[in-house]
């Protein structure tokens, strides 16, 4: 994937998606999916403009969590068919009026024959521009602007504050079902205390980023993707309140089966199911005596699980 700096474009005539894009939903993914679809129909480049998921600004009062960092975001679109992304911090671009974001954006950079976008899409200085605008800019400045309609799910429209509900109240399969594929955690794994270890069960942390949404805390049947292999597991997300006071959020995985060393590497880890609420511990022996519980219930949802999908 090309990933255009401020002073890049691409070379050919493109098939641009308009967007956030955070989660890259199923909502999202018939935006990136059309544009992808005209490039290769007509040998444009198919490209999309989104905001640096950590630039994004206060919404009345509160910070936006994102869903994806963007190496998870840029990955997702690349899956869609983008190959070309410009995605400045928000701070950059933010004061262009409706006619120089079409300009500078669209027409110098991405040389827009055809702009795709949901029907509520808004640009511009403080998001005064609507679908309207865009469509009569693209008059003006030779580029077609096709509205695509919202996707639904359970008869509302999937959207990315549906999704954070649901991965903040621990409803693994309901966010799954509205993004398309199972949440994800993904990040190179650091060190930890190595507490795990010890007690035969060594586990592999990835932290949150900065501003990223952390979900609800708890312990979840997960499906991990490391370089050597897929492997089912068990992620608890949380503090660990039993052995720590100051712990910052993570995700913390036991892969079932696996045995190695992932130290720094790159892994994703796929929440499927949550399993219970994250809680104290009396001492480290009945933390354990959980975890080895954990485990059991975690094979036993994934067996249910899988019987049902080959029923």
């Amino acid at each position: 994937m090309n990933l255009l700096g401020m002073d890049s474009a691409v070379s050919a005539s493109g098939a641009v998606a308009l967007g956030l894009f955070d989660g890259v939903h199923l909502g999202h993914r018939a935006v990136l999916n059309a544009a992808a679809a005209c490039a290769n129909a007509h040998g444009y480049t198919a490209c999309a403009f989104t905001f640096a998921a950590d630039s994004v600004p206060q919404k009345r009062g509160y910070t936006l969590e994102y869903l994806y960092t963007d190496v998870q975001k840029f990955a997702l679109m690349e899956q869609c068919g983008i190959t070309a992304v410009y995605a400045p911090a928000f701070g950059e671009i933010c004061a262009l009026d409706g006619e120089q974001f079409c300009q500078s954006v669209l027409i110098d950079r991405f040389h827009a024959k055809d702009v795709f976008c949901g029907a509520d899409f808004r640009f511009g200085a403080g998001a005064a521009w609507n679908v309207e605008a865009l469509e009569a800019f693209g008059i003006q400045m030779g580029f077609r602007v096709h509205r695509i309609s919202p996707v639904c799910y359970g008869g509302e429209v999937i959207s990315s504050t549906r999704i954070r509900r649901a991965v903040k109240t621990g409803m693994a399969e309901h966010a799954a079902a509205l993004l398309g594929a199972p949440y994800q955690i993904c990040g190179n794994v650091i060190h930890g205390a190595a507490r795990g270890r010890k007690h035969a069960v060594p586990t592999i942390n990835i932290p949150f980023a900065s501003g990223q949404l952390v979900p609800a805390y708890g312990v979840y049947v997960s499906r991990t993707h490391t370089k050597q292999g897929t492997f089912d597991s068990v992620t608890d997300i949380g503090v660990k309140p039993t052995v720590s006071q100051t712990q910052p959020p993570a995700a913390e995985t036991f892969l079932l089966d696996f045995s190695g060393d992932l130290y720094n590497q790159p892994c994703t880890v796929e929440l499927l199911h949550f399993l219970r609420a994250e809680q104290k511990f009396s001492d480290e022996t009945a933390l354990y005596r959980q975890i080895a519980r954990d485990q059991q219930d975690c094979l036993a949802w994934l067996a249910a699980h899988r019987t049902h999908q080959l029923a």
